[in-house]
């Protein structure tokens, strides 16, 4: 069979490769191969997605090679139907944004090239946390990941892009050290002679509740960093207001989400006892990431510092829905990685639009801008109803299911959770009235509307979340049976509905 997903994780580190070789002084070339170089891969990604059948194993497409015997650590690909939907995320933002960075490059005054080979060699990397069945080969990327992110931000950002860097950098290198030695700890549970890293069999092992409570605990920090999750979130705003707006872009809708898709694809399944036993705890952290990231938002000043806190309520969601441990939580969380992906990366890069040609983050710059340029307005207008889950668009599908899922476990934090919608109503339609209502200012009287190339960029994205809003299904089926399957190894089943309607003779 043909390595359909090796191919699709080495593609873009090839390509990284042949534009890192190409010439400085043909930036152009740098940026044309790589955006080919991704729209290949998500092609690739297709066809590969096109084979996953529905109803079938949980991992298919599966692809082994032993790499250090000793070690047992092997290069272990599988598609499930939570991986596909985020390889699918990955395979359509990449060019998206590469198409987006294509004059950030050029106004950072340094190498175009290294800027373009950098995003492809994070693809690729990311491309190999969603499809690793290895436990250490996930942990090798997703510590990987920090090295193209890092030079990201610390060489094209804003002026404060060292300290964003350096603190991104620390943040997820403490959780990275906490995840290794579980890692190790998880690699030694296993009968000696036999150990090994391969996620099937690390989730047949049978580990004692104390064990499974401290590897639990080190797996989460790292991931709810990355994620991030409340308190350990902090990294998010700074990191995302210093960075490009594509690379905001990618960062929050993409990128974060290989800490959510851990919780999902290795905490649940490889400590089901201790994730039953902090279930609660983790879901009163995402309530509290839900109103602390609304509440916040709407206080800032800054476009994308908005956009920033906005994202850890939406992360808060997704972390809700996956610790309710119910079928529809589970589901919509997944479903909301997808959405909010989407959502978040056309509020940063319609952001990116308006910071371009007014010079300025702060909401007080602006005013009146739907008058110069109202395709610009009209885009920020949808993209902002995506973030506050307006029916008819796929973040209402996978909020809907999130907080349903979550009412039938945990009634407090779903009401709780649900003032996350009215926070975000506020924070978008603050930011929208602001910028695009009221009086022309002279300062914006002169600012061009949306170019074809910006609308061409960033069509796809609206109508991938207007499809999904109104014909979910297609990717729920696929999503819905790797989570039925995921709760299974938790050991848990759904509770019976809260208000059952009465009946009998």
């Amino acid at each position: 069979m043909f390595p359909w997903l090796t191919t699709l994780v080495l593609l873009p580190a090839a390509g990284a490769v042949i534009v890192a070789l190409l010439p400085a002084a043909r930036p152009t070339a740098a940026k044309v191969t790589a955006i080919g170089v991704s729209l290949l891969t998500l092609v690739v990604m297709v066809v590969a997605g096109l084979q996953f059948e529905v109803g079938g194993p949980l991992y298919q497409l599966t692809e082994q090679v032993t790499w250090v015997a000793p070690l047992g650590l092997s290069w272990s690909l599988g598609l499930s139907g939570i991986s596909l939907a985020l390889v699918a995320l990955t395979a359509v933002a990449t060019p998206i944004v590469l198409g987006a960075m294509w004059t950030e490059a050029d106004a950072s005054g340094r190498s175009v090239k290294a800027f373009y080979a950098l995003v492809l060699l994070l693809q690729s990397m990311m491309l190999g946390a969603f499809l690793s069945t290895d436990v250490l080969l996930f942990y090798i990327l997703f510590e990987a990941m920090l090295i193209p992110m890092y030079f990201l931000i610390g060489m094209y950002g804003g002026e404060r892009r060292q300290y964003a860097a350096v603190k991104f950098l620390l943040y997820n290198l403490f959780g990275g050290l906490l995840m290794l030695a579980a890692v190790i700890g998880l690699y030694l549970q296993g009968p000696a002679g036999e150990r090994t890293f391969a996620l099937a069999d690390l989730v047949a092992l049978d580990i004692d509740a104390t064990t499974q409570a401290w590897l639990f605990v080190g797996f989460m920090i790292a991931f709810a960093i990355k994620a991030p999750l409340w308190p350990l979130h902090t990294w998010l705003p700074d990191a995302a207001t210093e960075a490009t707006p594509s690379q905001a872009a990618y960062l929050s809708g993409v990128v974060d989400k290989v800490g959510t898709f851990g919780m999902v694809a290795l905490v649940l399944p490889l400590f089901p006892d201790a994730t039953q036993r902090f279930a609660p705890v983790v879901v009163g952290l995402a309530v509290v990431s839900v109103l602390y990231g609304g509440m916040v938002a709407i206080g800032q000043t800054d476009i994308k510092r908005i956009i920033a806190f906005a994202s850890i309520s939406h992360f808060g969601v997704i972390v809700l829905g996956i610790f309710a441990l119910t079928s529809q939580g589970t589901a919509g969380s997944t479903f909301y990685m997808v959405s909010h992906g989407l959502s978040t990366a056309a509020l940063f890069l319609v952001a990116g639009f308006m910071i371009a040609r007014r010079g300025s983050r702060q909401l007080a710059d602006y005013g009146g801008l739907q008058k110069p340029a109202p395709i610009l307005a009209g885009f920020l207008l949808v993209a902002g109803l995506s973030g506050l889950a307006m029916p008819g668009l796929a973040t209402f599908v996978s909020e809907f299911l999130v907080l349903l899922g979550t009412f039938s476990r945990y009634q407090v934090a779903a009401a709780l959770a649900t003032v996350g919608i009215i926070l975000a109503a506020l924070y978008i339609l603050i930011m929208y009235q602001r910028t695009m209502t009221g009086p022309t200012t002279p300062q914006t009287e002169g600012i061009k509307d949306v170019r074809g190339r910006e609308a061409v960029l960033i069509a796809p994205l609206f109508v991938l979340l207007i499809a999904l809003g109104v014909a979910p299904a297609p990717l729920l089926d696929v999503i819905d049976d790797s989570t039925q399957q995921t709760l299974a190894e938790v050991g848990v089943t759904d509770p019976p509905p809260v208000f059952a309607a009465e009946g009998g003779e």
